[in-house]
């Protein structure tokens, strides 16, 4: 493989991890807006502190689910 194909390749590898990167960003994004919109929360009493709690709680709830549903 010469040098260019192979910086041809490097370069589809950088734009695919980037598209990958991007998704991921649009489905947490969508995931927290859905959990905020469901659970009736304020935006504007979301501090950085409250989002991890939320967080933390949410991640666990889901930890206990998937414990019970591997029974």
């Amino acid at each position: 493989m010469s040098q260019s194909n192979l910086e041809k390749q490097e370069s589809k590898l950088k734009a695919l991890n980037q598209k990958i990167k991007d998704e991921k960003n649009k489905i947490e994004q969508r995931l927290g807006k859905q959990i905020i919109s469901q659970a009736n929360l304020d935006y504007a009493n979301l501090s950085n502190d409250n989002i991890k709690s939320l967080s933390k709680k949410v991640a666990e709830f889901f930890k206990v689910n998937q414990a019970h549903n591997q029974l």
